[in-house]
């Protein structure tokens, strides 16, 4: 791995509300490598899906930062950049799969279009080669090729899932970010749907920052593991020394709840 991180958060925090006490996102720091998952776990409300969307502009953080090590070799102050940089980015060198698909889909417009979009939004307008590639990726992610026409509602929720990965990959994305991907669905649709991450993040070298609160979704597909807390980052590190050798208190409580 390169030894410079693909994207490093400094002293992040964030607070919905100015005058409140409560931080969502509480002094947050840490790197991403070219190539590495990480996953952040946590349960509901402890701060770890505000995270991602501060990481990809999203969201203003009350303070810290974010850089992002460009295609370019250019290192990107992510909040500070101009919104038209941002926009460039999102469109060519990050992805972001929601939680729920809907949110990441374009759901009255024909599966097809919505992975040609993101090509389209480099610049491409050849219809053919944007229809070859979508029918490729669909095949990629063990879409029926005979659904390209169709509209994403009429597709099952893990269906969408696979819609809106292939979305988002249809461009190359160095970085993508993942909040629950598989959240709702159920247990078989899950594992076919983790199987299929793992395989992309490995044939196409992804870096990933995936959000879950399902601690085996973490092991089966993360490097390294922050564990978060009401806000704040209790522990990290490998994610087999996390799971296996907890340290803090909350992960401990994390872990022994996964194993009943």
């Amino acid at each position: 791995m390169s030894t410079t991180p693909l994207l490093s958060v400094e002293g992040l925090s964030h607070r919905f509300d100015t005058n409140a006490t409560h931080f969502a996102v509480r002094d947050a720091s840490f790197e991403v490598q070219a190539g590495e998952v990480l996953a952040i776990v946590g349960e509901a409300g402890s701060g770890k899906s505000t995270l991602p969307n501060c990481l990809a502009g999203r969201i203003a953080p009350t303070q810290g930062r974010v850089h992002y090590l460009a295609a370019s070799g250019q290192r990107v102050d992510v909040h500070a950049a101009p919104e038209r940089l941002r926009r460039e980015l999102a469109r060519t060198e990050w992805g972001f799969v929601e939680q729920h698909a809907h949110e990441g889909l374009r759901m009255g417009v024909s599966a097809g279009a919505n992975i040609g979009e993101r090509l389209m939004g480099q610049g491409e307008r050849h219809y053919e080669l944007l229809r070859d590639t979508a029918l490729r990726w669909m095949q990629r992610v063990e879409l029926e090729a005979g659904r390209i026409d169709d509209l994403p509602r009429h597709f099952s929720g893990g269906m969408r899932q696979r819609l809106q990965i292939a979305r988002n990959l249809v461009t190359r994305p160095r970085l993508v970010l993942m909040d629950e991907p598989t959240s709702g669905l159920d247990v078989s649709v899950q594992a076919r749907l983790l199987d299929l991450i793992r395989l992309l993040v490995s044939r196409l070298q992804l870096s990933v920052v995936i959000v879950t609160h399902d601690l085996g979704v973490a092991r089966l597909l993360a490097q390294r593991t922050l564990v978060m807390q009401q806000g704040r980052i209790v522990e990290h590190g490998l994610t087999d020394r996390v799971l296996d050798d907890p340290q803090h208190a909350y992960t401990q409580l994390l872990v022994a709840s996964a194993l009943t």
